[in-house]
């Protein structure tokens, strides 16, 4: 995808999601890596503690990758959460690389969602 395309579906998912849980900013990486942490965790609650927050953008990282064989699921503990396990080095070189790749994942992860409603 090129840059100019991934910067217009960012702006396009962002908005999105803006507009569906009526916020007032638009989310950054981070809320949709919570938001999408949550949606895999398959517990909705009101509240959660500073390392649970932690812990679901660590799952959504985790399920993000494993599309492409990085990570694969271990199962889930007796608490209900998602554990994975790393299967290949990251391809990374940089904080802005690892970025543009989460965003193209988050996008094909919303798109796969929309697909199913």
């Amino acid at each position: 995808m090129e840059d100019w395309e991934l910067d217009f579906r960012w702006l396009k998912l962002r908005h999105f999601v803006k507009d569906r849980f009526k916020k007032s900013e638009l989310p950054d990486l981070n809320a949709l890596l919570f938001l999408i942490g949550i949606q895999e965790l398959g517990q909705l609650r009101t509240k959660f503690t500073k390392e649970e927050k932690q812990d679901l953008m660590h799952i959504a990282v985790c399920r993000l990758l494993s599309t492409d064989g990085y990570y694969t699921f271990d199962g889930l503990d007796t608490e209900g959460w998602p554990h994975w396990v790393r299967t290949k080095q990251l391809p990374f070189r940089g904080v802005a690389d690892q970025a543009a790749y989460l965003k193209e994942k988050i996008i094909s992860y919303f798109a796969d969602i929309f697909e199913e409603e």
